[in-house]
């Protein structure tokens, strides 16, 4: 029977420990001292307090800038999902080349600058842009529809940039689905379509939270494409961040409203990790 020396292992635990230590040093400077600076100077610039909040409450203008950010980053989740879940399927089910042309497609985007993209889709969408010529000239309507500076730039050129954080998390799981299940389903007497919506869409939910989370946390801080193609009341408040930091210099305010982003990002975090969990349960 082997007898464990307690004494005798303590060096090497020790030692064990010393690895980590770099690690907890990075995690300590990038993320938990940023995150614990800004939510001191929120409470205490200019003096110690609860005012930045408060005004933010009792201003219309934060709250307005509040609900378009929550309505602008929920109307571009849904619509990266309604439009990336039939893309990552048609991706999985694709095989060699084309499944390789069509993942090549989707990560594009990433090549390029944001800016870039948001100016490109600023001339598209503008009054002798591309898309009005178009339906112009196919009759479907008269006269030219504005399209820039108003929320439906923002809604197409922020899920034309975000589009790609939906497919890959779908594409991940849908990969990982054995296609026999459909199959057992219709051979046992099940229509293709319930047999899609009872027995393959459940199995993709982990990819659809991940998905979801991703984008909507990306979109509620999104700044660049909303303060180019977006109007006065199409602004979010990163917009605000931005004024408060390099117009007004007031810090305390940049920092209240980052502090209120981070904690609707915290909230989501464990919204998903408590659908996730339960999803795992109920499997």
């Amino acid at each position: 029977m082997t007898v464990f020396n307690s004494a005798a292992m303590r060096p090497a635990l020790a030692n064990r420990a010393l690895l980590v230590v770099p690690a907890l040093i990075l995690l300590f400077c990038v993320f938990a001292y940023p995150v614990g600076s800004l939510l001191l100077r929120s409470l205490s610039d200019p003096v110690w307090g609860l005012q930045n909040f408060r005004a933010i409450i009792e201003q219309p203008v934060y709250f307005n800038a509040l609900v378009n950010t929550v309505g602008i980053s929920g109307s571009v989740t849904l619509i990266c999902l309604l439009a990336g879940y039939p893309l990552a399927y048609t991706i999985a089910q694709a095989s060699g080349r084309m499944q390789r042309l069509l993942i090549f497609s989707v990560l594009i985007p990433f090549w390029s600058s944001i800016l870039v993209r948001t100016f490109a889709w600023l001339v598209i969408l503008q009054h002798r842009g591309l898309v009005n010529r178009a339906i112009v000239g196919l009759g479907i309507v008269d006269a030219p529809i504005t399209m820039v500076h108003n929320r439906i730039g923002v809604l197409a050129g922020m899920v034309h940039i975000l589009l790609p954080f939906m497919v890959l998390p779908l594409y991940s799981v849908m990969k990982s689905i054995p296609p026999t299940y459909q199959r057992a389903a219709v051979s046992l007497g099940s229509h293709p379509f319930a047999a899609f919506w009872r027995v393959y869409v459940p199995q993709t939910y982990p990819g659809v939270g991940a998905g979801v989370l991703l984008v909507f946390i990306l979109s509620i801080g999104y700044y660049i494409t909303p303060a180019l193609l977006g109007g006065p009341s199409d602004q979010m408040v990163s917009y605000y961040v931005a004024y408060f930091t390099n117009v007004s210099i007031n810090w305390g305010m940049a920092c209240a409203l980052g502090a209120l982003l981070l904690a609707a990002t915290t909230v989501l975090y464990f919204v998903y990790g408590r659908f996730t969990r339960t999803q795992l349960s109920l499997g």
